[in-house]
């Protein structure tokens, strides 16, 4: 329910930020992000992982993620290259899944770990563009975000289309022998 709440508030976000409430739009954004992390936590604490969950969790992270660098980028706020990097790495991403499930007909989502950093760095710079909007924020700061953003997820993009690929080979192949 947590998650479906997510990509419920996806659209407010998106007109929020397009209408320049970027009070209402830096709350929600927030308050987002914090209910995945309780989402994770009772999952994890309580054992209510699912199926269903495992999937729809990461999407509504993307979905959330993807709609917001649009809508910064559309409105000049992120430069327009990173919002290309992040969704092409999405794009790659999405690619390798279906690829993967269409040869296996499985589907395994483990995040590895420099992915949840890009994710946490990637939620980090929106939070500190819309907060630049509403208050003083050193656009150094923005800059390191950015910076750190096109490495993660450039890593992210490396370490899962080529490293996970060569882990998922060779767990197949020792299972074949």
């Amino acid at each position: 329910m947590i998650t479906l709440a997510r990509f419920a508030a996806v659209p407010l976000l998106v007109w929020w930020l397009f209408d320049h409430q970027f009070n209402n739009a830096l709350l929600l954004f927030f308050l987002m992000g914090l209910s995945d992390a309780l989402d994770g936590y009772l999952a994890r604490a309580f054992n209510w992982k699912t199926t269903l969950g495992s999937y729809l969790d990461p999407a509504a992270d993307k979905v959330m993620l993807i709609c917001s660098y649009i809508a910064l980028g559309a409105l000049d706020l992120l430069p327009h290259w990173l919002v290309l990097v992040v969704i092409m790495r999405d794009v790659a991403l999405l690619s390798g899944a279906v690829s993967y499930v269409s040869m296996t007909r499985r589907f395994e989502i483990e995040p590895s770990l420099i992915s949840k950093l890009n994710t946490f760095v990637q939620i980090l710079l929106v939070l500190g563009v819309v907060y630049s909007q509403v208050n003083t924020f050193p656009s150094s700061i923005i800059q390191i975000l950015i910076g750190l953003t096109l490495i993660t997820t450039i890593a992210s993009g490396y370490d899962y289309l080529v490293e996970e690929r060569s882990r998922r080979a060779s767990k197949h192949s020792g299972k074949q022998a």
